[in-house]
């Protein structure tokens, strides 16, 4: 296969003016969005998703489980890398959600950084995409704000940690430096394809919230409540790694509830145009298992 260039390139926009470009437009969102419930709180139901990984099908089974349900889509980065469609996602993305912070595969894609940090089967994939994409979309990934990102005065999102953009946070052990860096009651994250997060209450201890929605539900809520912060993981759209193959998503309502929820998809599909591609097998397979 031949081995797109993939290089560190400027393009004269420097990531702090980037993210202050986003801020000004959030701040002004939410002044123009702000509903009085009572609470002093923006009402909103917004559909949470992360890494699409280029997985159309599993975009389209999440958006239509959820219709009807939001008034916004925020993404946690990683539309692209590992799928076969980068062009399609990336475009929906683009012309729909209304907050998107990128993710690693996003990075590499767009030329940021070098596909040397992947592994074999990674750098592969993230070498056939480079060559699909268009210079639209390179440009749109090029330009995507770094997390984290403050959206609300109730909420933000990033890909990794806001520690570290890139860096897997998977345990209550790895999430306790997090969250004295975590500025908003609720806080989004992606990157490890795992639903759940975590939460702590005051001064006290860092749970899990392990695998909320279970094999025989669809859904799981999660009431917020005062004093605790929450760092969530909506889960994977497009490459599931909690062994459960379900496209994963949340709808957050801002009044007071985090719902986690899992829906099926043409997995078939998506193998069936991976392997078109002539995609790493592993790829392939890992969807089938959700592992």
């Amino acid at each position: 296969m031949a081995q797109a260039r993939i290089g560190l390139i400027s393009r004269g926009c420097s990531c702090e003016g980037r993210n202050r470009q986003w801020l000004k437009r959030l701040a002004a969102d939410e002044e123009r969005d702000k509903i009085d419930n009572g609470l002093g709180r923006v009402c909103l139901r917004i559909l949470i998703i992360s890494d699409i990984h280029a997985n159309v099908e599993g975009l389209q089974a999440v958006l239509e489980a959820a219709k009807g349900e939001y008034t916004q889509v925020v993404c946690c980065g990683d539309l692209v890398g590992y799928g076969p469609e980068p062009n399609e996602v990336a475009d929906w993305v683009r012309k729909n959600a209304h907050v998107v912070v990128r993710g690693n595969h996003d990075k590499v894609a767009a030329g940021i950084d070098s596909a040397n940090q992947f592994n074999d089967i990674a750098k592969q994939a993230a070498y056939w995409t480079i060559e699909q994409l268009s210079e639209e979309n390179k440009k749109y990934l090029f330009d995507l704000p770094k997390g984290p990102l403050e959206v609300t005065s109730r909420y933000g999102i990033l890909h990794g940690s806001p520690l570290d953009e890139d860096e897997y946070i998977s345990t209550s052990w790895e999430a306790t430096e997090v969250f004295a860096k975590l500025t908003r009651p609720v806080t989004f994250f992606g990157h490890t394809h795992m639903q759940g997060g975590f939460f702590r209450s005051g001064d006290g201890p860092v749970q899990a919230i392990p695998n909320p929605v279970g094999d025989m539900e669809t859904r799981k809520i999660v009431d917020e409540k005062e004093g605790v912060l929450y760092y969530i993981n909506p889960g994977s759209v497009g490459q599931p790694r909690d062994s459960d193959n379900r496209a994963a998503f949340v709808i957050y309502d801002t009044t007071g509830f985090i719902e986690y929820a899992r829906v099926p998809y043409d997995i078939e599909t998506t193998m069936a145009k991976m392997r078109k591609a002539a995609l790493p097998d592993f790829l392939i397979k890992r969807l089938k298992v959700g592992r």
